[in-house]
């Protein structure tokens, strides 16, 4: 993706299942855990650069001791930042006290963060101010071990204003109104009523508090509670906790929205929001690591026991797709399979708006993240240019002199690496009012690559928002090189909707292609039909979420796809372009065929999986109405 925004979080939970003296004789260090989730964390970077934030629980501590640790930065290198103020704690302790250092429990009893249950966390803020307050994990205080709760997430409801309504109407008096603090209240008050009915249960039992206490962390009910908490949530999450006594969970919702994955052996269990992280790190292959069930848990107990449970009724998958196609990482088996699948896909579209002309096109691709699509493209150019050569040379009858069956071979897809990216030149870009001229040094372009006036120029992109990047810089880059025709292709489907589910894309002007279907209904003098579809739209969000329907979808109604593509185009091309300019998108059903398994697709269809998404949607073209920038949730 040229253009920049922000996307979803990254969560990884670790509990280690053997005592800290068995890692410490097996693996050399007691920090065998710490060490693990750092490599998790570090290598889902791709999911923070906003900050990041570590928990983590010592179990059975004496009373008197510290057992919950938390620490949470937002450094440039947050992860890094978070690690190194932990290393030092380690480094001190083996300065200061060489001998007891040796000891894995003497190490658990006298530095902070080492434990059996660590969370951590990756943020990449779609709201609000970027301080370390807003950094997860986020946590509840007790004096009971059980009543402490720690929480962090991969998620965005779009119900905040009603969640926090109903924690008021229990009595509550929140401090913020923000998701992650709505999340963790709700939570933690179920699990105040699961203490107190455990309480009440063994009182009439035994009157020594220590062992009620005992009692209550051995049979909190936490399926239950997350049942309780979880009736009113609408929108796209993996929350992950950690009960202070040692109990965890992580909860997905019941559309499988945002990604979660979990590994279990006799010596740890790991979940983390990228598969592939999972493998590598633990060195695990891809057929050991599940996928957390939509609407289930992933339970621990502080015995070590694994369940997973069904919380909500799983609804149908609709796992989002843009994520697929983008943010996560490329390494996945099935994420690689889907992005090839998706170049693939494209070819014939492709060959069309070159008039099959592979003598005179040159290949290539922007971003990086858009490179496995691009083989998978290529591969599609390759079975064309085989078959169209087999069809020659049975056309030559035996005939086959040396020259015409050497030029017959000859013919390929030409590639080259047309675009570079000089991250250097980022640092030297502000927001002042030299920005635009400085962006234009952010891309580089390989000279010679072309033939002047004579070639078509075919770059792949994995997806267009706002069109931004290709219109202030790429494409007059570009144009540099002369090409006759320059095509652009993107992996995704037509941005037309906001995303409520955790990615910061809920602006409507800041979707080009919703600005090209209002330039188009202006254009054909049809402003009182957007007039019309505004108002009826004021009136839907004053609905219940449930009953409303997405009239936004009236707005693309009344034009092709092809036509939206043709006014982008016209929209992003600057006014000195000398090339021709084409816009291909991925089709609907090319998506699907290619990402059969994670079918959500609202970005480009609007049908969302949740009410709160038509909210959403009404929500934000009311706003783009009023001229309002804000968030439509």
């Amino acid at each position: 993706m040229s253009d920049i925004i922000h996307h979803e979080c990254g969560v990884a939970l670790i509990r280690l299942l053997k005592p800290l003296e068995y890692y410490k004789t097996k693996y050399g260090s007691a920090r065998y855990g710490l060490h693990k989730l750092y490599q998790v964390m570090e290598k889902m970077i791709n999911r923070g650069q906003d900050g990041a934030g570590v928990a983590t629980i010592k179990f059975d501590a004496k009373p008197g001791t510290t057992y919950l640790d938390r620490l949470r930065s937002i450094e440039p290198k947050a992860t890094q930042d978070i690690f190194g103020q932990i290393n030092n704690l380690f480094v001190n302790a083996n300065i200061n006290h060489p001998e007891e250092y040796k000891s894995a429990n003497w190490q658990k009893e006298n530095i902070p963060f080492l434990g059996e249950l660590m969370l951590g966390h990756l943020r990449y803020g779609t709201f609000g101010k970027n301080s370390v307050h807003s950094c997860h994990p986020f946590k509840r205080q007790n004096n009971w071990m059980s009543r402490n709760l720690v929480v962090a997430g991969n998620f965005n409801l779009t119900n905040v204003d009603e969640l926090y309504t109903h924690l008021v109407e229990l009595g509550q008096h929140p401090v913020e109104k923000a998701d992650t603090v709505t999340v963790m209240e709700k939570i933690g008050h179920f699990l105040d009523k699961d203490n107190d009915r455990l309480f009440k249960k063994f009182k009439e039992q035994n009157d020594k508090n220590f062992e009620i206490s005992k009692l209550i962390q051995a049979n909190i009910d936490v399926a239950g509670i997350l049942r309780e908490s979880s009736k009113r949530w609408d929108g796209g999450y993996v929350m992950c906790g950690m009960i202070g006594h040692g109990d965890a969970f992580v909860l997905r919702d019941p559309n499988g929205i945002r990604p979660g994955y979990f590994y279990q052996d006799d010596e740890v269990i790991v979940v983390a929001s990228e598969r592939p992280v999972i493998q590598t790190v633990f060195n695990v292959p891809f057929e050991k690591v599940q996928e957390i069930k939509p609407g289930h848990a992933i339970i621990i107990k502080k015995d070590g026991t694994l369940t997973e449970e069904e919380i909500i009724e799983p609804q149908k998958k609709l796992s989002c797709s843009f994520e697929r196609i983008y943010f996560s990482r490329g390494n996945d088996a099935d994420i690689y399979k889907e992005r090839n699948q998706l170049g693939r896909n494209l070819t014939q579209s492709v060959l069309k708006s070159v008039n099959y002309d592979l003598e005179n096109t040159v290949f290539s691709y922007i971003p990086n993240t858009a490179e496995v699509a691009f083989g998978g493209l290529i591969e599609g150019l390759d079975d064309h240019t085989n078959t169209w050569k087999a069809e020659e040379i049975i056309k030559l009858n035996g005939n086959l002199s040396g020259p015409e069956l050497k030029k017959i071979l000859a013919t390929h897809p030409r590639i080259h690496k047309v675009v570079l990216k000089d991250a250097k030149q980022r640092t030297f870009i502000t927001a002042d009012e030299g920005r635009d001229s400085l962006v234009n040094l952010v891309y580089d372009i390989t000279y010679g690559t072309v033939k002047k006036g004579v070639d078509s120029l075919v770059i792949l992109d994995d997806s267009i928002v706002r069109g931004t990047t290709l219109k202030q810089s790429i494409l007059s880059i570009l144009d540099r090189l002369e090409p006759k025709k320059i095509i652009v292709v993107s992996s995704a489907p037509q941005i037309r909707y906001p995303d409520c589910y955790g990615i910061d894309m809920a602006v409507m002007s800041k979707f080009v292609a919703f600005e090209a279907a209002i330039a188009l209904l202006k254009q054909q003098g049809k402003e009182a039909f957007i007039k019309d579809v505004y108002e009826r739209a004021k009136k839907e969000v004053e609905k219940p979420k449930e009953e409303q329907v997405n009239l936004v979808k009236e707005i693309y109604a009344v034009f092709s796809a092809e036509q939206i593509s043709d006014k982008i185009a016209e929209l992003i091309k600057p006014k000195n372009l000398k090339a021709e300019l084409v816009l291909i998108y991925q089709k609907l059903d090319g998506l699907h065929s290619a990402c059969p398994d994670n079918l959500g697709d609202w970005y480009f269809s609007g049908n969302y999986p949740t009410p709160g998404g038509n909210k959403v949607s009404n929500q934000a073209f009311v706003n783009y109405m009023e001229g309002n920038n804000a968030r439509a949730y």
